[in-house]
């Protein structure tokens, strides 16, 4: 039996009445410098869990009733969990002749839960985010929709263009998104023959989940806007996007990212400025940021200028 129990990694450790060990099998490497063959359990394990476990089995000893507990020993070092059971075992008299200890260890159990339980908070957070967002979004919509087929097509399509962004935020694992697969993607859903008619220049950041989401909303509503009433809406129309590190200020902290769209406007490309593209553009992604915008329309030229702190975004 001790040679079967050798190949399972099973721990079984047998003690006496006075919890001396009388034999073992599979003792982990860290208990059994020196053997542990004679000791008690405080002489071969730590601190508050030896007296525990001992208390434990003394239970068991006086009352001939099995119990369980789940172990975590070597704490400092990340540690070792087991499932550990503690039996009495009694002779043909029916008196205990001492105690049998056998123990499973589930440590790669217990950190996969430990990571599952991690994710599912993370989830948690970013959903609840997520529908905060979708709530404004419609709410804003609502406030400026003439009619609810005007509602409904609207909000349809600022929801796909959050799932766009999402999509790219769900495939890195929630990293977030590269900024030039976000104006691709953003772009790409209104100009799929890549006619050149919006060009991104300059540097390429990796953003956060939140900075993605936001200013995948921000490029939508240009893009929008300007195939409505700019640039885009007429024949050979053009527009350009510009992304920039700020100089660092006085005070030496990391640059912000400087993003600049411009489009020729002209008297018949001037928006609604009381829409909600101007109020996600001037007031909800840059809050959301902790960043600041400036809209500014003139005869000439449409300038959307966005400033976006850095713990928004990482710089390649």
């Amino acid at each position: 039996m001790l040679r079967a129990l050798r190949n399972t990694g099973i721990v079984v450790i047998y003690q006496t009445p006075d919890l001396a060990v009388l034999w073992a099998q599979n003792v982990p490497a860290e208990w059994s410098q020196g053997d542990i063959i004679g000791k008690t359990d405080g002489e071969f394990l730590s601190g508050p869990m030896a007296d525990r476990i001992a208390e434990l089995k003394r239970g068991v000893l006086a009352s001939g009733q099995p119990e369980k507990l789940e172990f975590h020993e070597g704490v400092e070092h990340g540690g070792r969990w087991y499932d550990m059971w503690i039996d009495a075992d009694t002779g043909d008299d029916d008196e205990i002749a001492g105690l049998v200890t056998t123990m499973v260890e589930v440590t790669d159990r217990k950190r996969r839960e430990q990571t599952l339980r991690t994710l599912l908070r993370e989830v948690s957070h970013r959903s609840k985010n997520l529908l905060a967002i979708i709530q404004s979004i419609a709410t804003q919509t609502g406030r400026t929709a003439s009619g609810i087929d005007s509602f409904l097509d609207r909000f349809r399509g600022r929801l796909h263009s959050l799932a766009s962004s999402q999509d790219l935020v769900t495939s890195s694992n929630w990293r977030g998104a590269m900024l030039s697969e976000l104006v691709e993607g953003q772009v790409g859903r209104f100009r799929e023959d890549d006619d050149g008619s919006v060009r991104f220049e300059g540097v390429d950041v990796h953003l956060n989940p939140n900075a993605a989401l936001h200013i995948g909303l921000a490029l939508h509503e240009l893009v929008v806007n300007s195939m409505s009433h700019g640039a885009l809406s007429r024949p050979g129309g053009h527009a350009l996007l510009t992304a920039s590190l700020a100089p660092l200020g006085a005070d030496g902290g990391a640059p912000s990212l400087i993003l600049t769209w411009s489009e020729p406007a002209g008297a018949a490309g001037r928006p609604e400025r009381k829409d909600f593209a101007s109020v996600a553009l001037e007031r909800v992604v840059p809050l959301s940021l902790d960043g600041t915008a400036r809209f500014d329309v003139s005869e000439e030229r449409l300038a959307y200028r966005l400033e976006v702190p850095a713990p928004n975004f990482e710089a390649g």
